[in-house]
């Protein structure tokens, strides 16, 4: 018996040594990224791995391995693999080995090791959002085992991993056995639901924020405005909404200076009108910087909302942002209706500047090329053309009033907000549930062809200039012929918006947003554009001598 014991032992002690075993080769062969053990090498270089300054292949005990090493302060080291992807994949899962000396970091945060993962689609265009980067700083002197699972956003063709030592100050990272594979998609998106409603408890649990300017008494508030052919009116009278812009909120969460510049405004420049550009992101709480959830966001919102109507005056909520209405700028104006609904303070500008689109893509929605249109004379920010779809400004339309919202809905057209020809060829809004449609132009010195672009529209529906204005700066994407001097546009141009009683605010009541309005804090006019402004909204008249 004792015999049979030692006999089955050494049986199993075999079958250990040479039954079926997954070996490092065996366990990389499913993966995407080739030679992530580093063990395939000619001539002493890595197969399929180009290695730059401070970069190496080293060997230790026979095994082979990525090392990176920062030779002086502020160097960026720095290796780089592109994978690509099938339409079949939905998520991945990264895994390596790890180990770091001495990582100390640069000057920023971020400047530090890291493994920066990057989706591109098939024009190489970035798509959003990154994977989580890995980041390592200190020293783990011992390999250390790593993984993280992501999933794909629609549209990947390749996803591009970089490996670096990102300007730190010094340090030396070592990368072994990394493994890009592909998992299922469905436990990716049970962990996100999972963290979503544990992120809503606790924002939920956050103690509220308190509001700054107390919810006005009825009697305070303006009256309702509805359209009434060309004009906007109220309690059967003309309203003509004078104003500017309090930008801030659309690139801030926090924003700069919101209830104060909305005050002085009112009080002491005489507008009856404040529009307030906003960014979904940041209404939603995922801007960047927010972990409440947008509570502060939308509280602040809520607090210019009540300064104005408290003041008589009146708001428009101008969804900032660029190209063509999506699914997101529906659900945000589904939130935000339901909020104000019917609140005689308040209008809905749909969405700030179209651009290089077709007409019927701006009403009805449709595909949106990369693609810039001939007709769209300039680039007005960097924002890259990219292919999507888009819903159309009359889905928009369609959601407020779903909601029972009858507040007036502000719409602009295309080139950047400024073109309003296709609103009397066939692309107005429709409006069955509501008290109307204004529509929206965007006005600077390099625009011309008024009488086209805007003017005609002004003899059939309410126009509001949300955005107007001059500066003795010059505009570097605006040709040199086509910069005009502030002393004759602007008088011509508040001219044109009195002579048609067009609705207007001016761009803008920030210091360092051109065309500036203010030059400081203190409010002082700018004496190119703001001391005109200001004489304006205090009922001073311009003679237009000329139309553009």
């Amino acid at each position: 018996m004792r015999q049979l014991i030692v006999v089955l032992g050494l049986v199993v002690l075999i079958a250990c040594f040479t039954g079926p075993r997954t070996s490092r080769a065996d366990e990389s062969a499913n993966s995407l990224l080739s030679n992530g053990d580093f063990e395939s090498t000619q001539d002493g270089k890595a197969t399929g791995w180009g290695l730059g300054r401070g970069a190496t292949l080293e060997a230790e005990g026979g095994n082979h391995f990525l090392r990176l090493k920062s030779a002086e302060p502020g160097e960026q080291v720095l290796v780089l693999r592109s994978v690509p992807l099938g339409p079949e994949i939905k998520a991945l899962e990264l895994s390596y080995r790890v180990r770091h000396q001495d990582i100390r970091r640069g000057k920023q945060n971020w400047f530090d090791g890291r493994i920066i993962l990057n989706f591109k689609d098939a024009d190489g265009d970035e798509l959003k959002p990154d994977p989580k980067p890995p980041t390592f700083k200190g020293t783990s002197a011992d390999w250390q085992s790593h993984s993280q699972q992501f999933k794909v956003p629609p549209g990947a063709a390749t996803l591009q991993l970089m490996f670096t030592l990102f300007r730190v100050e010094s340090g030396q990272l070592d990368f072994d056995d990394i493994r890009l594979v592909s998992v299922p998609v469905a436990p990716i998106e049970a962990a996100e639901g999972a963290a979503r409603e544990k992120e809503t408890r606790r924002i939920a649990a956050l103690p509220k924020p308190k509001p700054q300017v107390p919810v006005p008494s009825p009697d305070k508030l303006p009256p309702e405005l509805h359209v009434n052919g060309n004009r906007i009116e109220a309690a059967g009278r003309d309203v003509w909404l004078q104003g500017v812009a309090v930008p801030s909120l659309e690139w801030s969460a926090g924003g700069d200076h919101v209830l104060e510049s909305i005050g002085v405004a009112i009080k002491n420049w005489k507008a009856n009108c404040i529009r307030l550009p906003i960014r979904e992101n940041f209404w939603s709480g995922t801007g960047p910087y927010q972990n409440d959830g947008g509570m502060k966001y939308r509280q602040l919102v809520d607090d210019a909302v009540n300064l104005c109507a408290g003041n008589g005056a009146y708001i428009v909520l101008d969804l900032h942002d660029f190209r063509a209405p999506e699914e997101k700028h529906a659900a945000f104006w589904e939130e935000v209706s339901a909020r104000y609904k019917n609140h005689p303070a308040v209008l809905f500008e749909l969405f700030n500047e179209p651009h290089d689109i077709p007409w019927e893509v701006w009403r009805n929605g449709g595909e949106v090329t990369e693609k810039k249109k001939q007709t769209d004379a300039a680039v007005e920010n960097k924002q890259k053309l990219k292919h999507f779809s888009s819903i159309g400004m009359q889905k928009l339309v369609d959601t407020i009033r779903a909601n029972g919202a009858k507040n007036i809905i502000i719409a602009g057209g295309l080139d950047w907000g400024y073109d309003l020809s296709g609103i009397l060829n066939g692309f107005a809004l429709d409006d069955h549930a509501g008290n109307g449609i204004v529509y929206s132009s965007h006005v600077y010195p390099w625009k011309s062809d008024w009488q086209h672009k805007f003017i005609d529209a002004a003899a059939k529906y309410p126009l509001f200039l949300g955005e107007v204005g001059a500066d003795t700066q010059p505009m570097d994407f605006i040709p040199a012929d086509r910069q005009e001097n502030p002393k004759t546009w602007v008088p011509d141009m508040l001219g044109v918006i009195q002579e048609h009683h067009l609705n207007w605010t001016a761009w803008c009541f920030h210091p360092k947003s051109t065309p500036r309005v203010i030059l400081d804090w203190s409010y002082t006019p700018t004496p190119f554009w703001g001391e005109y402004v200001k004489k304006a909204l205090a009922g001073e008249h311009f003679e237009p001598k000329r139309l553009r």
